[in-house]
């Protein structure tokens, strides 16, 4: 059985509660058959520090982009975009979107040009992006249809049906963290149900939002086995099921 984290913050986990060394976290998420990671970019600024896990690490992979909520350091350019998106290691575009929770919408017109230019990278690269929405779901489907967004994947999903379904409509992959683990997560644990088995992803976003059984202490990759055993027993699937189809969705999504 092989799972990948879909989603996860590697150069930001606090690798002390892990053994001390990247080498020891990944050896720990590989006991639990976490065996791949997508090491996702918020800021370019760190840029270098993400991508250098991905060209040291074969089981690491990255993305490039600017976090919807950072307001320091460089916002790039659908140029700019592009050419860190040009190597390899590099295979997908974020993470980006809207967040009307931590920035108010009647403000955020400069995050609203920001995803749309993360879009038209992604769109032109053929990378997928890798989409955060919060408090913002009607614009964020608003602006995937206006840009013709292509492909990627709504990460670390915690809205309702409606958006769910509309974004797959559009082509786009769900992708669920440690939150449909939580007690409060019951109208989530319902959309779970709902999304086609073939689109489908499973990650942590660590160091963010630690499952059960877990929860309150340090995230790490690993955990992403527990959100995958809470989908399998969701769904009324194995977990080998569940572990099947995420890795096959995460390599046909990313043309690994």
């Amino acid at each position: 059985m092989k799972i990948i984290d879909s989603h996860c913050h590697l150069d930001r986990v606090d690798l002390t509660a892990f053994g001390g060394s990247m080498e020891s976290l990944l050896a720990h998420a590989k006991t639990l058959s976490v065996e791949e990671f997508l090491c996702v970019c918020i800021d370019l600024e760190h840029f270098e520090g993400v991508v250098s896990l991905a060209r040291k690490y074969p089981q690491i992979y990255a993305s490039v982009g600017v976090h919807p909520c950072e307001l320091e350091g460089r916002d790039p350019s659908v140029e700019e975009l592009l050419r860190l998106a040009d190597e390899e290691d590099i295979i997908a575009i974020g993470e980006t979107g809207l967040d009307y929770f931590h920035v108010e919408k009647a403000g955020a017109d400069w995050q609203r040009e920001r995803f749309r230019r993360h879009i038209q990278a992604s769109n032109q690269s053929g990378k997928p992006m890798i989409i955060h929405t919060r408090n913002a779901r009607a614009d964020t489907i608003a602006i995937m249809r206006e840009e013709r967004a292509e492909k990627g994947v709504m990460h670390c999903f915690s809205e309702d049906w409606e958006t769910a379904k509309a974004a797959l409509d559009l082509g786009f992959y769900i992708s669920f963290s440690g939150i449909i683990t939580f007690k409060s997560a019951g109208d989530l644990r319902e959309v779970a149900k709902k999304v086609p088995l073939d689109r489908i992803l499973v990650e942590t976003d660590a160091p963010y939002l630690t499952p059960v059984p877990y929860r309150g202490k340090a995230n790490s990759p690993a955990y992403t086995y527990y959100t995958a055993e809470k989908l399998a027993e969701i769904r009324g699937e194995s977990m080998e099921t569940i572990a099947a189809s995420t890795t096959n969705n995460f390599k046909t999504l990313f043309a690994l």
